[in-house]
This record gives structure tokens, sequence and C-alpha cells, in this order.
């Protein structure tokens, strides 16, 4: 009677499994898929029934570096981070072999098809665009595994240090260029400006006559200028003239 109580004891124990919320079980009877179950306390039938544990959390996984050739012939190296969860245990569990290796494998195959088909600018430029299409490609793929693709972000971009070289001397080009093209345009408006200016003045009697003395007031109010007297052209000519009557 005790050999009895105690193999119904040792049945029951390991006839219980408890699974936790973010656990799902895959039961096996006879070796044939007969359900999911969890969370909470599970019963299996010993030697008849076995469970496959899936945790259906959010998981993160590091694809490493990739070595492609951009759509203009330039050798870069990428890596990305993926982040996905299953969403169906069973689909885990009966199509796929090693999902976490899977996804890292599939991921290294659509970064070298999509980014193969860009140029290194692009690359550059577009990378939120190129990791949304790589994980809409990936998505796409593992929907028959029973995962989902919830983000892909594309880490670092890395070039040959000597076509870093390049593109900073490049880059600095380019700035060289836009502030010569800013300086001219300014010196182009000054120009026009100051001819305004001229223009309007000499169509007003005066009006220059005016403007040189109030130049010269603004200069004489600090003590620290030196002042600078500048004559008309028309009084200079009548001194000239003067100068000319008295010599004869």
């Amino acid at each position: 009677m005790d050999i009895l109580i105690f193999l119904a004891i040792f049945v029951a124990l390991i006839s219980i499994r408890v699974l936790k919320q973010y656990q799902r079980g895959v039961v096996f009877t006879l070796g044939k898929y007969s359900g999911v179950k969890g969370p909470g306390l599970i019963f299996i039938i010993p030697l008849i029934q076995t469970m496959q544990v899936i945790d259906i959390r959010t998981k993160v996984l590091d694809v490493p570096d990739q070595e492609v050739i951009t759509k203009d012939n330039i050798p870069v190296k990428i890596n990305a981070v993926v982040y996905f969860k299953v969403v169906d245990p069973a689909k885990v569990v009966l199509e796929v072999e090693r999902y976490r290796y899977a996804v890292v494998q599939l991921a290294q195959t659509m970064m070298k098809n999509i980014v193969g088909e860009k140029t290194l600018d692009e690359l550059l430029q577009q990378r939120a665009q190129i990791a949304s299409m790589i994980k809409k490609e990936l998505d796409e793929k593992t929907d028959i595994w029973g995962i989902d693709i919830a983000a892909l972000e594309l880490k670092d971009v890395i070039i040959p240090e000597q076509l870093k070289r390049t593109i900073s001397k490049a880059a600095e080009a380019e700035r060289e260029k836009r502030a010569v093209i800013i300086k001219a345009e300014g010196d182009r408006i000054a120009a026009e400006n100051i001819a305004a200016a001229a223009a309007t003045l000499s169509k007003v009697p005066g009006a220059l006559h005016l403007r040189t003395l109030q130049s010269i007031n603004d200069l004489s109010s600090d003590q620290s200028n030196t002042t600078i007297w500048m004559v008309p052209v028309e009084m200079l000519e009548a001194v000239k003239g003067l100068a000319k009557k008295w010599n004869k």
C-alpha cells in the first residue's frame, strides 16, 4: 500500500507543470501535436505526453556585421538589431528548427539583398527607410513560423577609412562652395542697395550735400574719431577757376 501511495504521489508530481504568464506549452501525445497549454497549472500524462515550453515575450537579437557591396560597388559593413516575439507557439515548434538562429540568418540575407540595391549615399541618407524595408520583408518571411517582427534597426554602417577621408574632403569643399556663393550673393545685394541709394540722392537737389553734412556730424560726435572734410567737386572746380584768373 505504501508503495502504491508513493507511486501515485510520484506520478502526480511529474505530471504537474506550472507555466508562467509569458510561457506557453506545446503538447505532444505519443509524438503527435495535441495543442497549446498555459499559462497556469498544466497536467501531462507521463510517458505518453511531452511538452515544449515557449517564451512569448519580445526578444532582442543582434545581427552580426555583414559585408555588403552597394549598388555603386562600395564595400560596407552593416549590423542590425531585431525585436521579435512568438505569436504562434505551435508553428514556431512545428515549422522551424532553432527559430532564433533562423531569424538571424534570414535577417542577414535580407540585409544583403536590399542594401545591395542601394547606393552608398542612399544607404547613409535613408537608413530608417531601408531598415523599414528589411523589417517588412523579414516579417513576411517569418509569418509561416509564427513569429512577428516588431522592429528592425540598422545600428552601424561602417565604410572603409580611405573613403571616409574622401567623403570628409568632399563635404569640406561643398561647405566652402556654399560660403563663396553666400558671400557673392551678399555682395550683389549690397551693390544693388548702394546703387539704388546713389540714384535716389542724385535725383534730389542738395541731397548729396545734406548726406555729406550728416556723415560729418555723425563722425564729429565721437571725440576718438578723426574727421575728414569732404569737399564737393564743384567747389574744387570753382577754386581752380579763381586761381587761373589771379595768375593772369
